[in-house]
């Protein structure tokens, strides 16, 4: 085919993966490309070598640079479809410095914060990305904490005249539980709470 290369995956991209960067030189080293994210995409999607979504077949053509078309059905799969990066205009090494810089600092990454680093071009974008990271952080049928737990309740919102602490008006009240973890704190969970009732708790 013009402007396609047929390939067969299998056995070509079934290393390891890498060690995640732990600094921004080792970031910048192994994601300084577009298809250096791409590979790694691929290798978190089709571990041992391609399977096309639809009928398992392994060989593929690679088209644009970016679908991989099944040789057998000519269904066209992404390694970013189902992902936050489906659709997305921005380049994936812009994403992956965002996932460092959100998951490698110990008091967490604010959006302000991402807007400087990534001279995204407002405040909003960066917050709706920073949010995006967060659910995406998220695992799905995470374990449930275990062990001694440390229960409070705090209420979250901006200052407004009137009054204050319990049943102060517009501001939520959420739940914060946190797993004694040693000399640290463990796992933790936060989840907004109608009132702060010992049932509600």
């Amino acid at each position: 085919r013009r402007h396609t290369r047929y390939i067969s995956v299998t056995g070509v991209q079934t290393c390891a993966l890498p060690i995640y960067p732990r600094t921004l030189l080792q970031l910048e080293a192994r994601f300084s490309t577009e298809k250096a994210c791409r590979d790694y995409l691929f290798q978190l999607r089709w571990p041992e070598g391609f399977r096309c979504p639809k009928c398992m077949h392994e060989k593929a053509w690679l088209v644009s640079g970016v679908l991989f078309e099944c040789a057998r059905c000519h269904y066209k799969a992404s390694v970013t479809v189902g992902t936050i990066f489906e659709r997305t205009r921005t380049p994936l090494m812009k994403w992956f410095r965002a996932i460092w810089l959100v998951t490698s600092q110990k008091s967490g990454a604010s959006a302000l914060n991402l807007k400087q680093s990534l001279g995204l071009g407002s405040y909003e974008t960066a917050w709706t990305w920073l949010h995006k990271l967060r659910r995406a952080m998220v695992r799905p049928g995470r374990d449930r904490l275990s062990g001694i737990i440390e229960v409070d309740e705090t209420y979250i919102g901006g200052e407004k005249p009137g009054k204050r602490g319990r049943g102060a008006e517009g501001k939520a009240l959420v739940l914060i539980l946190a797993q004694e973890g040693g000399n640290r704190i463990g796992r933790i969970r936060l989840q907004r709470v109608p009132d702060a009732s010992g049932n509600s708790l």
